[in-house]
C-alpha cells in the first residue's frame, strides 16, 4: 500500500499543470508580479476579507525537504516534471520560509470592482514561478470576500428599512441577518471561513466552527452570538396531540426576563399554532415570563408566511406605534429561515413597509444562499501575472483576448490609490517603487505574517 501523503504539505496544494511552469518562462525571468481583482459581478463593490486566514494557517508553515521529496515522487508519477532544485533551495536557502511578498487592501476594506486587491511577487530572483505556484491556494480568498461582499450588501438593505422603520436602528441591525449555513457548506474550513466574512457584517450566527476560526486567526474572544431555538425533532418528538405542551416547555424553560428564545411553529398548521397555541393558551405565560419570543415558520411561500404571521400574532399580542408611525409587536418577533435571500428578504421587508410595520418586527435566518450559492464567477474574480523582469527589463505581462474583451487583464507593478476621491489601480512600469500614497499593506514577507488584524479592526472599517 502506499504510503499515506501529508495533509501539511503545501507544496501540494496547487494545480498539477503549475509543477511545469517553471519550464515555460522566458530565460532570464527573475521577477513576476501577479494581482487579484474583481471584473465585475453581481455587486458594484466587494468587502475584502480572509487572506489573513490564509496566509496565518498555511503560508506561515516552513517547507521541508521531506515536503520537497513527497511532492516530486508523487508529481512526477502523476505525470508532470517538479522544480526539485527550486523547492530544495526554498528549503536550503530560505529556511523552508517562502520568499514571496504579498500586498493586500486592509480587511474590511470596501473596494469598487476592476481594482487591484492583493499583489504577489517573488523576493529570490531565482524562484519568479513561486508567485504562479500559490495562486491556486491565494485565489480561494474569492469566497470569504463574496461571503462577505454578499453579506454586506444585505446589511445595506436591511439597514435602510430599519431606519425608514424603527426607533433602534443601530441596535437593531447587528443581529437581523443569522446565519444558519454551516450544514449546508461543502466543508468544515469552508463553515468557518465563510460564516466569520458574514459576520464582519452581523453577530449572529449558528456556525459554531465561525468562534474557531475567529479565535485563532482574529484574536476574536466571540466574534457571535446565538439564542435557544427548538427544531422540528424538537417540538415533534412530543406528539402532534401535545404540540402545546412543547410550546409550553419552551416557554418555561427560556423564558426568563430579558430573555430571547425561538420556536419553528409549522411542524402541523402555522396558522393554528399563532392563533391557538401561541395566541390564546400561552399567551399570558409568555407576556409574564419577559422575554421575547420568536416565531418561525419554516415552510410555504416566505413573504406570504410573514406576513401571516405578523398579522397573527399583532392580532393577539397587541403592538405600539413607535415615533416614525410604525407597528411593533409586543413581546414577541418573528424570524424566516426557509427560502431566504437577498430578493425574499427584499420583499418581505417591502411588505411590512406596505403594511405598517416596522422591520424591527422580523429577522432572517439564512443558509445556504449565504455561504454556499456563491462562487469565482458571482464577483468574476482573477488572479494574473501583470509584470516582469526578463534580462533585467521590465516587461509588461497581460492578456487581451479577441473573443472576450471583458477578460483583458492589467499590465504594470499595481497598487491601489485614492483620487480626487476614488479609488483606482496605479499602474507602474517598473519595480524600483516604494508606492506613494498605497492603500495596501505588506502583510506578507518571507514566510511570516506582518500584519494580525483583530475582526473588531476589520468590522470598523466599513
Amino acid at each position: 500500500m502506499s504510503a499515506h501523503l501529508s495533509d501539511q504539505n503545501l507544496i501540494l496544494d496547487t494545480d498539477s499543470y503549475k509543477s511545469s511552469h517553471f519550464l515555460q518562462y522566458p530565460p532570464g525571468t527573475t521577477r513576476l508580479f501577479s494581482y487579484l481583482e474583481s471584473r465585475g459581478g453581481r455587486y458594484p463593490v466587494t468587502r475584502f476579507f480572509g487572506l489573513q486566514y490564509i496566509l496565518d494557517r498555511y503560508l506561515t508553515r516552513r517547507v521541508t525537504a521531506e515536503m520537497v521529496e513527497e511532492a516530486r515522487t508523487l508529481i512526477e508519477a502523476h505525470g508532470e516534471p517538479f522544480p526539485y532544485d527550486g523547492w530544495m533551495r526554498v528549503v536550503r536557502v530560505h529556511g523552508g520560509r517562502l520568499p514571496l511578498e504579498i500586498r493586500a487592501v486592509p480587511e474590511g476594506s470596501l473596494v469598487p470592482i476592476h481594482n487591484v486587491l492583493m499583489s504577489v511577487t517573488n523576493t529570490d530572483p531565482e524562484l519568479p514561478w513561486l508567485v504562479g505556484w500559490f495562486e491556486t491556494m491565494l485565489m480561494r480568498v474569492w469566497y470569504p470576500i463574496t461571503v462577505c461582499t454578499q453579506s454586506w450588501h444585505i446589511r445595506q438593505i436591511i439597514g435602510k428599512a430599519l431606519e425608514e422603520t424603527s426607533d433602534r436602528a443601530a441596535e437593531e441591525l447587528p443581529f437581523k441577518l443569522h446565519d444558519f449555513g454551516s450544514r449546508g457548506v461543502s466543508s468544515r474550513e469552508s463553515a468557518g471561513l465563510g460564516a466569520l466574512a458574514h459576520l464582519v457584517n452581523f453577530q449572529g450566527t449558528d456556525t459554531l466552527e465561525a468562534l474557531r476560526v475567529g479565535r485563532n486567526h482574529y484574536g476574536a474572544d466571540l466574534a457571535g452570538f446565538s439564542i435557544p431555538a427548538a427544531e422540528h425533532s424538537t417540538v415533534t418528538s412530543w406528539g402532534k396531540e401535545h404540540e402545546v405542551d412543547a410550546y409550553r416547555n419552551m416557554v418555561r424553560t427560556f423564558g426568563k426576563p430579558g430573555g430571547v428564545f425561538a420556536v419553528v411553529s409549522d411542524s402541523y398548521d402555522l396558522k393554528y399554532a399563532i392563533n391557538v397555541h401561541w395566541g390564546e393558551t400561552l399567551r399570558r405565560e409568555v407576556e409574564e415570563s419577559g422575554a421575547t419570543l420568536v416565531v418561525r415558520p419554516d415552510s410555504g411561500d416566505p413573504p406570504a408566511m410573514v406576513r401571516l404571521a405578523v398579522h397573527a400574532l399583532a392580532a393577539k399580542y397587541g403592538t405600539d406605534t413607535n415615533s416614525k408611525g410604525f407597528k411593533v409587536l409586543r413581546h414577541v418577533r418573528v424570524i424566516q429561515g426557509d427560502g431566504i435571500d437577498e430578493q425574499t428578504i427584499g420583499q418581505i421587508l417591502q411588505n411590512l413597509v406596505v403594511d405598517g410595520y416596522s422591520a424591527e418586527n422580523v429577522s432572517f435566518g439564512m443558509g445556504g444562499a449565504l455561504l454556499q450559492k456563491v462562487d469565482r464567477d458571482t464577483q468574476r474574480f482573477a488572479y494574473k501575472a501583470s509584470a516582469g523582469l526578463v534580462d533585467g527589463e521590465y516587461r509588461g505581462i497581460y492578456k487581451d483576448p479577441v473573443t472576450d474583451p471583458g477578460k483583458r487583464s492589467k499590465d504594470g507593478v499595481l497598487d491601489l490609490v485614492e483620487e480626487g476621491g476614488r479609488l483606482v489601480t496605479r499602474q507602474y512600469r517598473t519595480f524600483d517603487t516604494d508606492f506613494p500614497g498605497s492603500l495596501m499593506r505588506t502583510v506578507y514577507r518571507d514566510g511570516d505574517l506582518l500584519v494580525r488584524d483583530t475582526l473588531d479592526e476589520i468590522r470598523a472599517r466599513a
